[in-house]
């Protein structure tokens, strides 16, 4: 447990390092809360902070269907910015004001994994915030400063895979066998992402955010950090399957300790099949349910056979991003497998 909390420190100390050399990149922002005073023929909004704050201003650039696609109504509390015409006293709704909600629902996931998980869920929880600080905290300010996105992600995964692994299930065989098998997937994860990126000539230019990216900061390579995207994505599921059939493999040598390393080898990827089946369906209807808009979008607009549809960037860029990931995750189970079986006694 000692090494365990000594490994924890250096790399957290690297973590803390890495992100106390970059400079933070700060944005002026003119956007304030407000509360709904008024909502009918004219739209009142009172300023709740800064200088104007108990001020009351109509909302310009407003109409009915605004107010029904936002579900606005008296009371609501909203984010607002004034008009740029210095001729024009008003404000304009920017958006809801929905952070309390987001909270509550977190409080509801920590009490959840508390409750349930008990101690693991207590470490998995820290673990969980240890992995956002490493991405806010060193990713995100590296990738700003013009630092190649897939190194950032490497030497990211080089940390949180450790961290997290470490922490959620404690220093033991079984968890250092995970974390190299999870390495080595992750490796070929992203070899097969760095190849048909480039074979499909994806730009990354698929989204929106992306495109505002490069107008903000031209200096990220948005190819780079699809790529990065991608390997970030997959280490959450590896870690999920590498632990896992460690955990298979261990009980298995423990309820037959007569097997032979092929038998075990045998009997655990049986129930890897499982998994394999699971997981894979499991990754695929998440990106679908967050493209159904876009599914939805094609289908209605009728904007080509499949092939053409398929050909799209936006489309071809989640088909790799899934099946790249899919097969990552096929080829942990077998390899976790053979580790835990030569390794794990």
């Amino acid at each position: 447990m000692q090494l365990m909390n000594n490994i924890l420190s250096s790399l957290l100390l690297v973590v803390i390092f890495c992100s106390a050399n970059v400079p933070h990149i700060s944005a002026q922002t003119n956007r304030l809360k407000g509360r709904i005073d008024r909502l009918d023929q004219e739209v009142v909004v009172k300023i709740l902070e800064g200088e104007q704050k108990g001020s009351l201003y109509p909302v310009i650039l407003f109409d009915e269907k605004q107010i029904k696609q936002q579900g606005l109504s008296v009371g609501d509390t909203v984010l607002v910015s004034f008009s740029a015409q210095p001729s024009v006293t008003g404000v304009i709704i920017e958006d809801q004001y929905r952070v309390w909600p987001l909270f509550m629902l977190l409080g509801l996931f920590v009490s959840v994994v508390i409750i349930i998980g008990r101690m693991k869920g207590v470490m998995s929880f820290i673990a969980m915030v240890i992995s956002f600080l490493i991405i806010g905290q060193m990713i995100v300010p590296q990738i700003l400063l013009g630092n190649n996105p897939i190194v950032i992600s490497l030497f990211a995964a080089f940390l949180i895979i450790p961290i997290t692994f470490y922490t959620s299930h404690g220093f033991q065989r079984k968890t250092t066998i995970a974390v190299a098998a999870t390495f080595i997937a992750l490796f070929i994860t992203g070899v097969l992402a760095m190849s048909f990126v480039h074979l499909a000539k994806l730009t990354g230019f698929a989204s929106e955010e992306a495109t505002f990216l490069q107008f903000a900061n031209s200096s990220i390579n948005i190819q780079n950090l699809l790529l990065a995207g991608i390997i970030i994505g997959a280490m959450g599921v590896l870690d999920d399957i590498t632990i896992s059939q460690t955990s298979i493999v261990e009980k298995l040598k423990k309820a037959n300790p007569t097997y032979s390393d092929w038998k075990l080898f045998q009997e655990s990827m049986d129930v890897g099949r499982d998994h394999i089946a699971s997981l894979v369906n499991t990754l695929v209807l998440v990106y679908a349910g967050a493209a159904l808009p876009l599914f939805v979008l094609f289908q209605s607009a009728q904007l080509g056979t499949f092939t053409e549809v398929l050909n799209m960037e936006i489309v071809a860029t989640e088909v790799v991003r899934t099946l790249v990931s899919s097969i990552g995750i096929i080829s942990a189970v077998p390899i976790t497998t053979f580790l835990a079986v030569r390794w794990g006694k």
